[in-house]
């Protein structure tokens, strides 16, 4: 009985140590009680392996969702009044996302950047804009070779590709920046907000055609036409200015009246599709492509032989004036020489003009050419087609034909 009396003092001393340390901690603090009753409880569970999953452990657990909860209601309240922003910001930041998947989707594989016009697609599916689609096949032209695919490598033609109408719809549909006002909106409507809508479109003074230079956002325009001074200009500073004007605009019409006054020559008829008479004839020519026999061939065109005038013609062409490797150049250009096959017996003075064929697209400028044909000088020099821009001459070059319009006329002295 005296050692059972002895060894029962022991448990009360180490309680009465635990409730000096409890009432410490609770002075120190609740992060401090944690922490000691942390510490206590991890001195135990080393102790005893078998309880790591005890109550201790599941106390500590209790206690620490309930600190964090007290701090997260705290967070929440003191953001409360942002949370809506911070919602809008997250589905502004989710739509963001999803356009720009959307534009690696719908992108072209040639450029890598969406398409603006027509959109076509390889038999497996892979889309390309129209420009980079023409400059594929007019590259190919080029080297004489068949375009393919530049993702899978499977053959492409006019009659192997087609326009993917739902692609075009769906691009048209995504936002686009001004250039102007920096806003977005739809693809669809951009052009139409950009020329009619916008008030930072630039513009330009209603008095630009007696020498304003003035050009400003169009939201502007309207302060400054009721502040311009060129209105008040004396009448021969104006006519000095219309003068200039006349000398341009003769300039212009020159070509035209050239044309006017080489088909009022007399006699002038047709017969089905052919416009012809003694003095001018108009024929349908098609170019094909042809290849020269040297070590390194080049790309030419020629026309199989026709009548006009009761003589015999050949038209040949050539891109960028026989360069060595036009397929390396951006720029693309076409020239044509006009040769007479027939024997004269004096020579025959013409002006003649390529246009674009009735049922083609391109793009050419009409420009009126001179030339003294006889036997001996039955070639003119290579002469440019006055296509637009190189954009224009891949359309040409990536056709399998080119079909064009020649106007003759015969000056009669």
């Amino acid at each position: 009985m005296s050692a059972v009396e002895e060894r029962e003092p022991a448990p009360a001393a180490s309680s009465a140590a635990g409730g000096a340390m409890m009432m410490a901690a609770a002075a120190s603090g609740p992060s401090d009680s944690l922490h000691h009753v942390g510490a206590s409880n991890s001195s135990q569970e080393t102790n005893r392996p078998e309880l790591e999953e005890g109550p201790s452990s599941k106390k500590r657990a209790r206690l620490e969702p309930e600190s964090g909860s007290a701090s997260g209601s705290a967070a929440a309240a003191g953001s409360g009044s942002g949370s809506g922003s911070a919602a809008g910001g997250a589905k502004a930041a989710g739509e963001n996302k999803l356009e720009e998947r959307l534009y690696s989707v719908l992108c072209c594989t040639v450029c890598l950047d969406l398409p603006k016009a027509s959109v076509y697609q390889c038999t497996n599916g892979h889309l390309m804009c129209a420009g980079c689609f023409i400059h594929l096949l007019a590259d190919a032209r080029l080297k004489e070779e068949q375009a393919t695919c530049p993702n899978c490598r499977c053959e492409i033609s006019k009659s192997l590709c087609c326009r993917n109408l739902a692609v075009e719809k769906a691009v048209s549909e995504l936002p686009s920046e001004c250039g102007f006002c920096l806003k977005q909106f739809p693809r669809s409507i951009l052009e139409r907000h950009q020329k009619e809508d916008c008030q930072d479109r630039v513009m330009q003074c209603k008095y630009k055609r007696i020498g304003c230079p003035w050009q400003g956002p169009f939201h502007e325009l309207t302060a400054h036409e009721g502040e311009c001074g060129h209105p008040t200009k004396t009448g021969n500073e104006l006519m000095e200015i219309l003068d200039e004007m006349d000398q341009n605009h003769k300039k212009e019409m020159q070509l035209y009246n050239s044309i006017f006054n080489l088909l009022s020559f007399e006699k002038i008829g047709y017969t089905g599709t052919d416009f012809c008479s003694q003095t001018c004839h108009k024929k349908e020519v098609q170019f094909r492509p042809y290849r020269t026999d040297d070590f390194i061939t080049r790309l030419y065109y020629e026309t199989p032989r026709f009548t006009v005038l009761n003589q015999t013609w050949v038209l040949k062409a050539r891109v960028n004036d026989s360069e060595r490797n036009p397929n390396l150049s951006c720029k693309r250009t076409l020239s044509f020489q006009l040769i007479l096959k027939s024997k004269v017996n004096s020579p025959m003075e013409c002006s003649f003009l390529l246009l674009k064929g009735p049922y083609d697209d391109v793009k050419i400028n009409p420009v009126i050419y001179h030339f003294a044909f006889t036997n001996e000088s039955n070639e003119t020099d290579y002469l440019p087609l006055p296509i637009i821009d190189s954009v224009e001459c891949n359309k040409l070059l990536a056709a399998k034909n080119i079909n064009l319009r020649l106007f003759i006329f015969q000056i009669q002295k």
